[in-house]
């Protein structure tokens, strides 16, 4: 799995996030975080910085089975994909997937609103506009969703007006940085919540042990 961004806080919190996906001779699950990448991914101009430097990274890496691109605007993943005869996955992609199996309407948390416009853009070229309730921001930064103080009542809060007013069945976390808040988020709210980073390795695994 690659951070794509270089704040250490969030690939820890990705650690945090999979361990419970690794089990006795399965495969081994490495979270790094690319060095050249912005601090945390949050314009456009940001995810158009790391598309070339995780392909060269895929390239680089002949050894490894699968890819996970850890950044919900699944930046340069068609790029990597044309990079590696192994299986690239993005956490956006995998998260809302997965979110379509749990409830006919899904929503979205978003770190700001000015995230909102390229998560739409994706949601669009997949087609699966009809199944968005709405997106909401927090108004925070990655390193914010990551580890500041009041969070997860933020996100508590936005989750409530998703479920409430915009009739999500189903809700997906919008940042990798949102990791450690699933579990109590989803106790909260009282509908599933999807980390897509979670949702993106089980994808991964279930790839790799029945090929």
């Amino acid at each position: 799995m690659i951070n794509p961004n270089s704040n250490e806080a969030v690939t820890e919190g990705l650690r945090q996030a999979v361990a419970p996906l690794a089990f006795a001779e399965g495969p081994e699950i490495i979270c790094e975080t690319l060095r050249d990448g912005p601090f945390g991914i949050e314009t456009q101009e940001h995810a158009d910085s790391v598309t070339i430097p995780l392909r060269r990274r895929v390239e680089a890496a002949d050894d490894v089975d699968a890819f996970i691109i850890a950044c919900y605007s699944d930046p340069g993943l068609h790029v990597a994909r044309e990079g590696t005869a192994s299986p690239v996955f993005g956490i956006a992609e995998c998260g809302v997937l997965t979110a379509l199996t749990r409830a006919d309407r899904f929503g979205v948390i978003a770190i700001k609103s000015r995230s909102i416009p390229r998560h739409i853009r994706y949601l669009r070229q997949m087609g699966l506009m009809d199944r968005l309730a709405g997106e909401r921001p927090l108004e925070m930064s990655v390193a914010e969703s990551a580890s500041g103080e009041g969070t997860l009542d933020r996100m508590i809060a936005v989750g409530t007006e998703l479920k409430e007013r915009d009739g999500a069945g189903a809700i997906v976390m919008g940042c990798a940085g949102m990791a450690r808040h699933r579990r109590p988020l989803e106790q909260a709210l009282g509908i599933p919540v999807i980390d897509p980073t979670q949702a993106a390795v089980a994808m991964a695994i279930g790839t790799l042990v029945v090929r």
